[in-house]
């Protein structure tokens, strides 16, 4: 059985079909209806041979079928067929659960989505339990506003990975998981990854999409993979408020004699 996976995400939609070795992508956005990314899906897809199509939906999926319409597209998700746009069997799940579904080993599973905004899925000795735990309150806003991409843009790269720790650190005391995965676009924008962590790759959602039909795709193709950073860093960085405060006034002082004092710089992802 030949799969047609599609990720649907808030800045781009990306799909992969079975047996091939590149996946394709095309702009998604606030004006993105279902109707759309159907169409530029099937265009996008060309020649390629699929019999079943997965699709990763960034939204509440209950029983196959998406029930709350999405933060970051168009609206119009809730009731559309999707059998009858595609013209193939279809299966859709919530986007995360898709690329935790990838990203999956054994054991107690968290996953992370680290992207447009903040994906969620528990999978427990095989079970898959998508979450939305991107709208719960946290500070003075919710999970989302703080480590999805508003939050990155608002806050800068330094407070945004103190932010990451803080909501790994909760969730990880809350779930037990024994396996935590952080995916996602912005997952690379970490220069360390918190204790317990390993980096996700975002191809394992077209795994996860393969996955979910049973057809025996157990390993993308080998341009996809690449090699994962450590989750071990070698020093961990200090990134209480105190540290942040030795640093402004180790600037300052580099700024008048031109010398550092064996400053950590930060490096772009």
């Amino acid at each position: 059985m030949d799969v047609l996976a599609v990720d649907v995400g808030g800045t781009h939609v990306k799909i992969l079909a079975t047996g091939q070795d590149q996946p394709r992508k095309f702009v998604s956005g606030p004006k993105l209806t279902p109707k759309r990314m159907v169409a530029e899906a099937r265009k996008l897809a060309g020649k390629w041979k699929y019999d079943v199509v997965s699709i990763g939906y960034p939204g509440v999926v209950t029983q196959g079928r998406p029930i709350s319409e999405p933060h970051n597209l168009a609206s119009g998700w809730v009731g559309f067929n999707f059998e009858k746009a595609f013209r193939v069997p279809v299966k859709v799940i919530n986007d995360a659960a898709m690329q935790a579904l990838g990203s999956y080993k054994k054991g107690r599973m968290l996953f992370l989505g680290l992207g447009t905004g903040l994906g969620s899925t528990m999978i427990v000795d095989g079970d898959v339990q998508p979450m939305e735990l991107a709208h719960l309150p946290y500070k003075r806003g919710t999970y989302e506003d703080y480590v999805g991409l508003r939050g990155l843009e608002r806050l800068g790269r330094k407070k945004w990975q103190r932010h990451v720790f803080d909501v790994v650190a909760r969730l990880s005391a809350a779930l037990e998981p024994n396996d935590i995965v952080l995916g996602g676009g912005n997952a690379k924008k970490l220069k360390d990854l918190p204790p317990g962590c390993r980096a996700g790759n975002n191809a394992n959602a077209f795994l996860g999409g393969f996955r979910l039909w049973g057809d025996g795709v157990e390993h993308l193709p080998g341009n996809l993979v690449p090699t994962p950073p450590s989750s071990a860093p070698a020093e961990e960085e200090d990134l209480s408020p105190q540290s942040e405060k030795k640093k402004k006034q180790s600037r300052k002082k580099t700024k008048k004699t031109g010398k550092a004092k064996g400053e950590q710089t930060w490096q772009d992802a």
